[in-house]
């Protein structure tokens, strides 16, 4: 048998990483003994365990060893991370490391080495001039980037789960359900959201549509405009329904504040694109008096960036969106990066393309009437995403007048 020696650490039991790491050994069909464990007393005190896995052949072994990792566990016996360098653009090393979303270091030089900018599913390159460790997507990889291989001096630090029980982000906590008390989540994010802003931190908004379509593209501009929000992320159509409120009152053709359809209101979309584009750009517009209030119109007058990431469904698109996918992606990879908070709001795509590019340490929060969005999302690895199942409508002005309470 192949045998490696693995060790858990943290709060092991609470966030069920013990449990899950004996269920990934034996689903894959390896074996396991625990040589050692310490549990935790107290609610400060951490626990251990050691762990030796076994398998049939090295290539098992290692691929049980690999999904461990991003459970956090470490090869006990600590060696020196294995370099090696790239030979083409855009091509890896064979087995290379797969990065997760959680903290991780390498032991490099004899020293443990924090990875920069870390998103899941990316490689972990050293420039070893600084030095410094960092992660790139594959697509960025150049000749001759100093990749990591291999498992051996790779450390993962997942988040665990809060034994305080008056936590709304706690890791792994969230049940999707819709019968969740949604007062109490939406009271406990929006003393977050305040936390955040008075340290001087920042939050991300990643919106679709159904923001307007329901009546609360207003709470979501005046969060702008009060400087809750320090970026948003969506797609064409946000920003196109958001400034067809503005000119004409409607989104998708039905007047947003009566609900009634208006006649041939089914063009108007278009023919706010058509606006934007004579005014060559939102800012255009904004600037030339054409659009005067929304989303849009806060994101310029407050200097709030904004990603418009298209794709192939797009009406227009509007001037500002940007075309080329693997350019947007970039552009949201570094907002990701920046932001401590972000709240995903009825838009499948966009929030599990954002979530797929956050660190775990982000707290992340997906409201959409759709379980299976949240569901998504968890299943891509964001397990520390906060889900809520309940009406874009009812959401946004909820939140906005929880974070109004004491004024």
């Amino acid at each position: 048998m192949n045998k490696r020696t693995i060790e858990l650490k943290g709060h092991i039991i609470d966030s069920l990483t013990l449990t899950r790491t004996m269920g990934i050994i034996m689903d894959n069909g390896g074996e396991f003994d625990i040589l050692e464990i310490n549990i935790g007393r107290k609610k400060s005190d951490v626990s251990r365990a050691k762990i030796e896995v076994s398998a049939d052949s090295p290539e098992l072994l290692n691929s049980i060893l690999d999904e461990l990792s991003v459970l956090g566990a470490s090869i006990d016996e600590i060696k020196e991370v294995k370099l090696v360098a790239s030979t083409k653009d855009k091509v890896a090393p064979e087995g290379f490391y797969s990065s997760s979303n959680h903290t991780t270091h390498i032991f490099y030089k004899g020293n443990w080495m924090l990875v920069e900018q870390i998103e899941m599913d990316c490689l972990v390159v050293v420039d070893e001039d600084v030095p410094r460790a960092y992660v790139k997507p594959i697509s960025d990889i150049k000749a001759g980037d100093k990749v990591v291989v291999g498992l051996d001096g790779v450390r993962v630090t997942p988040p665990h789960r809060s034994r305080d029980e008056q936590q709304v982000f706690e890791f792994m906590n969230s049940e999707v359900s819709s019968e969740k008390p949604l007062m109490n989540l939406i009271n406990g994010i929006a003393k977050e959201m305040k936390e955040i802003k008075a340290k001087g931190g920042k939050i991300g908004i990643v919106g679709g549509p159904a923001i307007v379509h329901t009546g609360s593209g207003k709470y979501l501009a005046s969060l702008v405009r009060e400087g809750y929000i320090d970026v948003i992320m969506a797609g064409n159509a946000l920003a196109t329904h958001d400034i067809e409120s503005n000119l004409f009152g409607t989104s998708l053709g039905i007047e947003v504040e009566t609900g009634k359809i208006v006649a041939h209101g089914h063009t108007h979309h278009m023919r706010a694109i058509n606006r934007i584009n004579h005014s060559g750009s939102i800012r255009g517009a904004v600037e030339d008096g054409t659009l005067t209030g929304g989303i849009m119109y806060e994101c310029i007058r407050n200097d709030v960036p904004y990603v418009l990431a298209g794709s192939i469904r797009d009406d227009g698109p509007l001037p500002d969106v940007i075309t080329d996918t693997a350019e947007a992606q970039k552009l949201m990879r570094k907002y990701a990066q920046e932001v401590d908070m972000v709240i995903m709001i009825a838009t499948m795509l966009h929030s599990i393309a954002t979530g797929n590019l956050l660190p775990s340490r982000v707290k992340s929060i997906c409201v959409d009437i759709n379980p299976s969005t949240v569901t998504k999302l968890s299943d891509r690895g964001s397990a520390q995403v906060v889900g809520i199942v309940t009406d874009i409508g009812t959401f946004l002005p909820l939140l906005y007048n929880a974070l109004h309470e004491d004024d």
